[in-house]
């Protein structure tokens, strides 16, 4: 036991100090994620935005409280890395592209999670937004297809909880009223 535990801090070292696509990082290398050894569950989503990378802490945003309502879930729960491990597409902020928080880059994923998901064996991943719903769950052609049609029980997808998803929230309310409601009944045993 000793022994994988020391894999695995030395695989969070790692992964903490990761400089994979350095050059492609206008704001620079800061990468934002959060596991422990003890987490059932995981939270996969796209990219740090420009205020968890100033803070070091992902979801400390508006997204991050419409996420943690979303799912019934206080602070403390949720940053805790041995109840709620957050594990994003991209590590690191990608900067702007057009307007809009760039797309996370592509070299974390293949690199990181399939290790960090093997050292902790999560019974529930919760795919938060189109990135994590595409390299997961690719079968679907959009995120409201797998959101509806999903039947894998280790997955749960969500959209993500930004403002501009709010069109998206208001052309499905079925997602608020009879989706969600599942997804808590399912993640909240394991937060215990």
């Amino acid at each position: 036991m000793r022994n994988s535990t020391i894999i695995f801090e030395d695989l969070v070292k790692e992964a903490k100090q990761c400089s994979l696509c350095v050059e492609h990082l206008p704001y620079g290398v800061n990468p934002i994620f959060s596991i422990g050894s003890k987490a059932k569950v995981v939270l996969i989503g796209q990219a740090p935005g420009l205020i968890a990378h100033q803070n070091t802490k992902a979801f400390s945003d508006k997204s991050g409280e419409r996420l943690r309502q979303w799912l019934h879930i206080d602070t403390t729960t949720f940053y805790d890395e041995n109840k709620l491990a957050i594990m994003p597409m991209g590590f690191c902020f990608p900067g702007y592209k057009n307007g809009a928080d760039a797309p996370p880059r592509k070299e974390c994923a293949p690199t990181w999670h399939e290790k960090m998901l093997h050292a902790i064996q999560p019974e529930l991943v919760l795919l938060v937004g189109r990135y994590a719903q595409q390299y997961y769950l690719p079968k679907y052609r959009t995120l409201t297809d797998a959101i509806k049609n999903n039947c894998d029980e280790k997955f749960a997808v969500l959209p993500h909880p930004s403002g501009r998803n709010n069109r998206w929230l208001a052309q499905h309310p079925w997602f608020e009223t009879e989706y969600l409601p599942h997804v808590v009944a399912r993640l909240t045993p394991l937060l215990v």
